[in-house]
């Protein structure tokens, strides 16, 4: 297949896997069909005015903002985890506050705005479409992950307890990531041959499958 559509489908997945992120924390709260919408919109029209924005901002501006994301990774994973516990704890002493506690983990964050923004430019500099359509395309697939997935996670008809776990969860994921990713940029800058990185590029999305399905397998025990 061709690299460049590998590049974009990559890309994409990636930010369908952001939208997963908010759907989860709509869904869990079980927040109605129209604020699902009004917030999947919000998400929309970012990415569209994000799209029409990436003409006007060089390139070389993504290191930049990459070095700025890892501050902000960490500040969001803390809120997460501090929020899980929050969560958790309220409902276990027989107080939903999922209405608040979602907009952590479902809300526009730093995190997911530079994402969307680096995910814009990197499509920018391979297909080559006006910004506004990256950021409908980039737009419409985030629309559709939130929507789909908030929708799968109200089905499964989970406690905010379950939303706790999740934010916690993903809290230690944004951690690990903000370790790993600045190793990984030091490790290409040291020029160490290409055959070492494969195992440090896959090792984040191994170490998140491992929290999700420790997550869930912690669920079934306590529901059991």
């Amino acid at each position: 297949m061709n690299m460049v559509l590998l590049t974009v489908v990559g890309i994409l997945l990636a930010i369908f896997l952001f939208g997963i992120k908010t759907g989860i924390g709509c869904g869990f709260s079980n927040r109605s069909t129209k604020e699902i919408l009004a917030i999947a919109g919000s998400y929309f029209i970012l990415s569209l005015i994000i799209g029409s924005l990436i003409g006007y901002v060089d390139q070389s501006n993504l290191d930049l903002i990459a070095s700025m994301g890892m501050s902000l990774h960490v500040l969001v994973a803390l809120l997460l985890i501090g929020a899980g516990i929050y969560t958790q704890k309220q409902w276990n002493c027989g107080c939903d506050v999922s209405h608040r506690t979602f907009l952590v983990i479902s809300l526009p964050c730093p995190v997911c705005l530079t994402a969307l923004f680096i995910s814009c430019m990197l499509l920018a500099t391979y297909i080559e479409i006006s910004g506004i359509l990256i950021g409908l395309l980039v737009g419409s697939v985030f629309f559709i992950s939130v929507v789909a997935s908030s929708l799968l996670c109200k089905m499964l008809n989970k406690t905010p307890e379950t939303l706790g776990n999740v934010m916690m969860i993903l809290g230690i994921y944004y951690l690990m990531g903000a370790i790993i990713v600045p190793a990984y940029i030091k490790t290409k800058q040291m020029n160490i041959p290409a055959y070492s990185a494969p195992p440090v590029e896959i090792l984040p999305f191994v170490a998140f499958a491992a929290l999700i399905a420790g997550g869930f397998v912690l669920d079934k025990i306590r529901s059991n």
